[in-house]
């Protein structure tokens, strides 16, 4: 049984002390055709290598089927000293692994340490539990980030989106224990950005399962167990006041590639706030190990640009497993029955 509660800015903050990895080059922005990528050993073209074919299903599309893993070490958003590159060279690529390596050697035999009263502290040992990401496969790739670019990194928000934020912040100054409304959808298990869409690495159990039949394609996430069942039939999308944490997927084929488009989402999840997010996903199978991730994200009302990423999906051996996380689980009781502490001893306090 796995167990865990991350936010969504942990795959920014942590992946960033060990900055190496993912896919070669520049996602493309809709209707823009793929620049060539990046081999993740000799940075090499990767349109130098022969053709590859995939296999298709009874209905005659790629295959996409199986289980896979996005695990990376690498930053969503690029950090600031590496500003203006995109890619490490095939030594810096090198130096970054050995890095890695060494730090699991070392979390194993030592533990990694911690401040004390710390949330690192009091939380298990990732490698114990096998979920240290160095201990599962890594998908190593050149890139310094998983936003492509110059800039790699999140476009500033719209004054509007400021205002809005800062006005929901102040409203609930005060207030974010009173109740389980109050928490994040994610401390209550019934939401997580890195399902997306975009589909992101989490901190750990970062696996996927791809399933499909006629007419449809099912991605199901081990982190928070969430399953995108994606009709590929031509159907056009919800009526615009549908809403969805989700929102609401339909794909196509172009090619090999799979291009999912989904719109309707609420601004609760992935991003909260955003109010008119739009993403565009293209998945394609570019060998028996990889799929090619890429996507791109746009919410004119919530940053000035769209941004883009991409990153490798990897082949993995074995199934997905119980992500034992539920709304009322005992993270969200414990946390809501600290609150209620923390205030009858206040009350006292002022009675004295």
């Amino acid at each position: 049984m796995r167990v865990g509660i991350m936010g969504y800015r942990s795959l920014a903050s942590s992946a960033a002390l060990t900055a190496f990895l993912v896919v070669s080059s520049g996602a493309p922005a809709a209707g823009q055709a793929a620049p060539a990528a990046k081999s993740a050993t000799s940075g090499k073209s990767a349109t130098s290598k022969k053709a590859w074919t995939p296999s298709r299903t009874p209905e005659g599309q790629p295959d996409l089927q199986g289980v896979w893993t996005n695990n990376t070490v690498t930053p969503l958003e690029r950090p600031k000293d590496l500003a203006g590159k995109e890619f490490y060279t095939d030594a810096e690529l090198a130096a970054g692994m050995k890095k890695e390596h060494e730090r699991l050697d070392l979390n194993v035999e030592e533990g990694l340490p911690t401040e004390p009263g710390t949330a690192a502290d009091v939380h298990y040992d990732f490698s114990e539990y096998g979920l240290d990401r160095a201990q599962t496969k890594i998908a190593w790739n050149h890139r310094t980030s998983i936003i492509v670019g110059p800039d790699g990194r999140i476009p500033p928000l719209t004054p509007e989106a400021r205002k809005r934020i800062a006005d929901r912040r102040a409203k609930a100054k005060g207030h974010e224990f009173d109740g389980p409304e109050n928490r994040p959808l994610g401390a209550r298990c019934l939401a997580r950005p890195n399902v997306g869409p975009p589909l992101l690495p989490s901190a750990y159990n970062s696996n996927l399962q791809i399933v499909q039949g006629a007419g449809y394609v099912v991605i199901e996430a081990e982190m928070i167990h969430d399953a995108r069942v994606i009709p590929t039939d031509g159907r056009p999308h919800l009526a615009k006041n549908v809403k969805q944490w989700m929102g609401d997927s339909v794909g196509h084929w172009e090619g090999n590639t799979l291009v999912i488009d989904t719109t309707n989402f609420t601004d609760l999840n992935p991003f909260e706030d955003a109010q008119n997010l739009h993403v565009v996903e293209r998945l394609t199978r570019v060998d028996a190990e990889t799929i090619l991730y890429q996507f791109t994200v746009e919410d004119p009302g919530m940053w000035i640009k769209p941004w883009s990423g991409e990153l490798p999906i990897t082949k993995m051996q074995g199934q997905l497993y119980e992500y034992a996380c539920h709304e009322a689980n005992y993270g969200l009781v414990n946390t809501l029955r600290g609150a209620r502490v923390a205030e009858e001893e206040a009350a006292k306090k002022a009675t004295k």
